[in-house]
C-alpha cells in the first residue's frame, strides 16, 4: 500500500465568535454549516496533529497500530438524509461498523438516523452543533457547541459521547485542554478521502485504496453544504469489499483506540 499522511489539526490563536441565527430546515434540506463547506474552509497547509497528540497523550488520537489489520471508517457532517441513509444501507449490507461524527443541529432535525446508527452498532460522536471553524471561536463557545450536541445525542440514543471531532480538523491548544477537562477525546484522521472536494466516486475510491494501511482512520462525509453533491455512498460500495478482500477488519473508533465512548 502506498502510504500518505494527511493531518488537519492546527494551532491558531483564539478569536471570539458567537452563535448562529440558522434554523432547522424543512423537508430534506439539512441545517446549515455555520463555518461554511469543507471545500471553502479547509486549511491547505495545516500543522500536524502529532504536535497536539504529544501534548495531550490519551486525549488526541488519529492513527492506530500500523501493524494491525484494523481500520476505521469515519463520517462527518451528518445526518443528512441524502447521504446518511445510503451509507448506512451499505454498511449494513457488508456488516461493517463505523463512526459518525454528527452535527447537533442535524441530529436534532433527524434523530431517527442516530437511533439507527446506535442500533446497528456504530459509534456516534460529537461534531459541534453548528459546525463553526473553532479557530475563530472562544473556549466558551466550544463548550456550548459540545454541550448542546451532547444533550441532543443523549435524547436520541441515551448517552453523551466522549468522541469529539472538530470541524475542518481545527482546534486550539486551549480548546483541547478544556475538551480534556470535560472528558472528551479528540479524534483526527490519517487518511483523507477528499470526498469533500466533490470529486467523482472513482477518485474517492482511489484515494482511500491507495492510502489505507493498518491502523488508519479514514475521513469521509455523510453530509455537506446543501449545494454540495458528494459521491461518498457510491464510492463506499467499492471501497468496503476491496479492503475486506485485502484482509482488513473494519472497527469503530472506540474499538480502534480502546476508548469507552459513553461519559
Amino acid at each position: 500500500m502506498k502510504k500518505k499522511w494527511i493531518f488537519f489539526i492546527m494551532l491558531p490563536f483564539l478569536c471570539f465568535g458567537m452563535g448562529s441565527d440558522a434554523v432547522q430546515a424543512d423537508g430534506y434540506e439539512p441545517p446549515s454549516m455555520r463555518g461554511g463547506s469543507e471545500e471553502d474552509v479547509r486549511n491547505p497547509d495545516p500543522v500536524s496533529i502529532a504536535q497536539l497528540q504529544m501534548q495531550f497523550p490519551g486525549v488526541v488520537f488519529f492513527q492506530g497500530d500500523p501493524t494491525s489489520n484494523k481500520i476505521a471508517l469515519t463520517f462527518d457532517d451528518g445526518p443528512d438524509p441524502r447521504f446518511t441513509e445510503p451509507i448506512l444501507n451499505t454498511l449494513k449490507a457488508y456488516d461493517v461498523p463505523a463512526t459518525f461524527f454528527v452535527m447537533g443541529a442535524r441530529a436534532e432535525a433527524y434523530p431517527e438516523f442516530l437511533q439507527r446508527m446506535d442500533e446497528e452498532g456504530h459509534d456516534v460522536g460529537n461534531h459541534t452543533f453548528w459546525h463553526p471553524n473553532l479557530a475563530e471561536e472562544s473556549v466558551g463557545q466550544v463548550e456550548w457547541e459540545v454541550a448542546q450536541t451532547e444533550e441532543i445525542i443523549e435524547d436520541a440514543i441515551g448517552y453523551r459521547p466522549r468522541l469529539f471531532r472538530p470541524p475542518y480538523g481545527n482546534v486550539t491548544v486551549e480548546q483541547t485542554e478544556r475538551l480534556a477537562a470535560l472528558d472528551n477525546v479528540v479524534i483526527g484522521w490519517s487518511v483523507d478521502s477528499m470526498d469533500w472536494e466533490q470529486i467523482p466516486a472513482n477518485e474517492i475510491t482511489a484515494n482511500v485504496l491507495d492510502m489505507t494501511g493498518g491502523g488508519d482512520v479514514i475521513l469521509m462525509h455523510d453530509g455537506g453544504d446543501w449545494t454540495q453533491e458528494i459521491q461518498t455512498p457510491e464510492a463506499l460500495e467499492t471501497i468496503i469489499p476491496e479492503l475486506q478482500d485485502q484482509g482488513y477488519e473494519f472497527v469503530t473508533v472506540s474499538t480502534m483506540f480502546d476508548i469507552p465512548n459513553e461519559k
